[in-house]
């Protein structure tokens, strides 16, 4: 997969940003939290007020005056809580339903109230979790996993192999209609079971043993197994639970879990609030409590920062250069690449030779100039840092080829209708999407519309009914090619293209096979060369870098490259 990315540099600008450079003036507001000796954020501000300040599109200044006018709060003499983390996740997330989400905010959640057989270790490596050790068949087909005999959910309920399986069959089960079914497509007999050609489930190839051993049969070996199974999909589940609670089943009050922190809150479109378990199998996490805001504009959420009542937070664009000397920068290449989709389904992009012709006409160098933020341009869909990457692969900038093209394919681009961009709301989207119509409607003379979404709403059309070219971000969730590549593949829910090729999907069904370095380079050349340079059913724009700022008080945290917010062992004194 690669979770997708509703913003380009992640926690903080997460979903908004239109605003320019926010200035914090003379601004205070209450802190959020209970803590002792100190009234709670309730007790501060009401929730009307501060929800002034979260949303696609939040009266963010008008918020903090009102809250400075009738409260007269002042952050300076309000010491922040040990113990508790305040983040911005700048967007509701869509699910909690890990079979179900396919994003980062949903993501950077469930990762912290959750684990796998496996997770990923400092080095993007896959350790044990869950699971304390496990075997492969000489075959390399065949994985018998040892779970944990210490590991409980958080109401007592030891955990199970049939937990796995249960899970494993509910992500994969046509009625889920899970957009991630095929992460699990190598299992054996998955895909026929996902497709409806097959219906009985116990002829899948995963099983329970006994309570703690669950075996994995695949069709055919796979190279980044272990890798996989840290991501969400393959996480167990209780159906005890999601037959008692239904659709609710992920709310605060009914969401079981057994990760190192549990959901005590979730006031929808408001926040989200972590707690410490303190029964979690490797030991208490550091932190008592994290506590998730919503604030939909970068920029407020920036000014909330600088008033001590946020943590954590993405830097707006425009604020990394002023950002980039003080000590609570946090700057880190990313895994993540940053494309626009076309619609192969719809005129004119049903012509690959109209794809060509926008890809080339694109100046991917403006994009590092424009953002600041170490972006890469990029062409190519693999990208640095991930292993097979190749920089030659991709179309060049060519405007004068690009109209040739356009003419070869007999599109007149003044007899062209507008064509229509859509991208989430998002500082950092609606200035790429600027500079893309700029350049078409130079270098091509087409008319470009733009549209933008709130972000739950832009997935849902992603899904429907996909616009004529749309943008998106993809950021690993393994360090595996397979993990990018896959995404395009005909069988992806993930891929809003409409676009099939029986030849890149059998040279990535292949290349995932294959454990010889040199044949997985060539598979994965020509396989991106299809995807690239010839069919071209995305033209990619930059590889995304990630930019945040970091409290002072905030101990022990680093990014990574795969934006992973390990927080099991972050102090915030």
């Amino acid at each position: 997969m690669g979770r997708e990315c509703p913003h380009q540099s992640s926690v903080g600008a997460l979903h908004s940003g239109r605003t320019a450079r926010a200035r914090t003036g003379g601004i205070r507001a209450g802190l959020p939290g209970a803590y002792p000796g100190n009234p709670s954020v309730s007790q501060l501000l009401p929730e009307r007020a501060l929800r002034r300040l979260i949303g696609p599109r939040p009266q963010a200044w008008l918020g903090l005056l009102l809250c400075v006018a009738l409260w007269g709060c002042d952050a300076s003499s309000l010491p922040p809580p040990a113990g508790e983390l305040r983040i911005n996740l700048g967007t509701e997330p869509p699910t909690l339903d890990w079979a179900r989400a396919t994003d980062n905010i949903s993501f950077l959640v469930i990762e912290q109230i959750m684990q796998g057989l496996t997770r990923l270790g400092p080095d993007l490596s896959p350790e044990p979790a869950l699971a304390e050790r496990w075997e492969v068949s000489p075959d390399g087909r065949t994985y018998t996993f040892h779970l944990r005999a210490d590991v409980r959910w958080s109401d007592g309920v030891p955990l199970h192999a049939d937990q796995f399986v249960y899970a494993w069959r509910r992500l994969l089960a046509p009625a889920t209609a899970a957009e991630y079914a095929y992460f699990l497509f190598p299992v054996a007999g998955a895909r026929a079971y996902n497709g409806g050609q097959l219906s009985d489930p116990n002829q899948l190839g995963v099983r329970a043993l006994d309570a703690r051993t669950l075996q994995v049969r695949l069709e055919a070996p796979l190279v980044y197994f272990p890798s996989l199974t840290t991501f969400m999909v393959t996480f167990p589940a209780r159906a005890d639970l999601i037959a008692r609670h239904g659709e609710g089943w992920t709310e605060a009050g009914n969401l079981v879990s057994l990760g190192p922190y549990l959901l005590e809150e979730w006031r929808h479109e408001y926040r989200l609030v972590l707690r410490a378990n303190r029964d979690f199998y490797a030991g208490p996490p550091t932190l008592d409590r994290i506590v998730g805001y919503m604030v939909g504009e970068a920029s407020t959420a920036l000014v909330l920062f600088e008033q001590g009542i946020l943590d954590l937070v993405r830097l707006p664009p425009l604020e990394i250069r002023r950002y980039r000397d003080r000590p609570s920068y946090r700057h880190k290449a990313a895994l993540r690449g940053y494309y626009y989709g076309f619609n192969t389904r719809l005129a004119p992009f049903d012509d690959a030779r109209v794809r060509r012709a926008f890809a080339m006409a694109i100046d991917r160098d403006a994009f590092p100039k424009l953002l600041q933020g170490g972006e890469l341009p990029a062409a190519y869909w693999i990208p640095p840092g991930m292993p097979y990457h190749n920089p030659e692969i991709g179309v060049r900038f060519d405007p004068a080829g690009a109209r040739r093209l356009l003419a070869e394919a007999g599109v007149n681009p003044a007899r062209l209708a507008p064509v229509r961009v859509v991208y989430n709301t998002d500082q950092t989207h609606r200035l790429v999407a600027e500079t893309v119509q700029a350049q078409w409607q130079q270098h091509l003379g087409v008319r470009v519309e733009l549209e933008n979404r709130e972000w739950k709403v832009f997935l849902k059309e992603l899904t429907v009914s996909p616009p004529p070219v749309f943008r998106l971000g993809w950021g690993a969730d393994f360090p595996d090619p397979d993990n990018f590549m896959n995404l395009f593949t005909s069988y992806s829910a993930n891929n809003h293209t409409g676009w099939g090729n029986a030849r890149y999907d059998a040279l990535v069904e292949q290349a995932a096979r294959e454990p010889d370095v040199g044949r997985r380079q060539a598979l994965y050349d020509e396989a991106q060369r299809i995807l690239c340079e010839q069919e071209v059913p995305i033209a990619p724009l930059f590889v995304s870098a990630i930019n945040l700022a970091v409290a002072e008080r905030v101990k022990g945290f680093e990014p990574n490259a795969m934006d992973i917010f390990f927080l099991e062992r972050v102090r915030a004194e």
